[in-house]
């Protein structure tokens, strides 16, 4: 995919897991790559690991909840590369898996604060920075298989992650006409540490047996499968795709 060859990429969420390995993945094909996180000793690691194998990259500690944050984000990767022409808003916490009943305001609104508003300000921000710049681009919301799909315990993470859906949808209908592309990724079971998380909760037995009996493909997906489709979306190989969902789960949503 060599259309990626010098265009900047922003990533959030590129501590660990997915946006880790999208971070690098960009950077494997001449991207020059903006981190974006929480914790910043993961985020200076990476970006040493990206130039040791000649990659060009920059960090900016960030929390996407936070508006001025999101701000002061977009502004460090103009103010370093020059443009914006890909972003991936990948950030994201699973909160407290807790019964409806019991789950309190405070843990519900740090949930949708992170993973549905963050993705909006993020959005809003990026967008800015792009057709400021005159130029097209792409943008890759990150969802997940609870896009479409609630679990007991899980309303606060499923009720922002369906919430992704039609924040993707209505955006790429304005930035599409504009030449900018908006598209969503929904995972399913990756081997992720918030997947690694769940598997304690649950324990292995139950985690596994979902594993076998829910995904066609018996196992959990690699970080580095689900970065290959974001990549994807965002080349020119994907230039007619916008506002739509891409669903790499080993069949997860379509088991019976």
């Amino acid at each position: 995919m060599s259309d990626t060859n010098d265009k900047v990429a922003l990533i959030t969420g590129a501590s660990s897991g997915i946006g880790r390995a999208t971070g690098k993945a960009f950077a494997a094909r001449g991207a020059r790559v903006v981190l974006a996180a929480r914790r910043e000793d993961e985020l200076t690691g990476l970006v040493g690991e990206i130039e040791a194998h000649g990659g060009v990259a920059t960090f900016i500690k960030t929390d996407v909840s936070v508006a001025k944050d999101v701000e002061r984000m977009v502004a460090h990767a103009i103010e370093t590369f020059g443009r914006l022409d890909y972003a991936v808003n990948n950030a994201g916490i699973e909160g407290k898996c807790t019964g409806i009943t019991d789950l309190n305001e405070e843990d519900w609104d740090q949930v949708i604060d992170v993973n549905l508003k963050g993705t909006f300000l993020c959005l809003k921000h990026e967008a800015k920075a792009m057709l400021a710049g005159g130029r097209s681009g792409a943008i890759v919301n990150v969802g997940s298989i609870n896009s479409f799909l609630g679990f007991p315990g899980g309303s606060a993470y499923a009720a922002s992650k369906h919430g992704l859906i039609g924040l993707t949808s209505s955006v790429s209908a304005e930035l599409a006409p504009q030449g900018v592309r908006v598209n969503l990724v929904c995972p399913g079971i990756i081997d992720t540490p918030m997947h690694q998380r769940l598997r304690l909760l649950l324990g292995d037995e139950l985690y596994d047996s979902v594993l076998h009996k829910r995904v066609h493909s018996r196992r959990a997906g690699s970080p580095e499968e689900i970065a290959q489709s974001i990549v994807f979306l965002c080349s020119d190989e994907a230039s007619y795709i916008t506002g739509t969902t891409l669903t790499p789960d080993g069949g997860f949503t379509l088991t019976i």
